[in-house]
């Protein structure tokens, strides 16, 4: 499977996904799977940021108590909930 290259998001974005998290605000995230053409849509709880190799990502809990983490150039679309 291959892996895109990284491409930075904003810095308005990165803090919307802090305040977030601090606020403990639910979020509808729309995401692309990695080499694929599936595109997840799921209701998760933000928990922190991690940086990785150059790389962004979010550390989330999905409505199930799975922790996930995501890339941040991956999510497409986002809702405050």
């Amino acid at each position: 499977m291959k892996t895109t290259e990284y491409r930075p998001i904003s810095c308005a974005n990165y803090e919307f996904y802090e305040l977030a998290i601090l606020q403990h605000r639910r979020l509808r995230l729309a995401w692309d799977v990695e080499a694929s053409n599936v595109v997840c849509d799921h209701v998760v709880t933000p928990l922190d940021l991690k940086t990785l190799k150059g790389e962004e990502f979010l550390i989330m809990r999905d409505t199930d108590g799975a922790t996930m983490e995501l890339r941040l150039d991956r999510i497409r679309r986002v809702a405050l909930l």
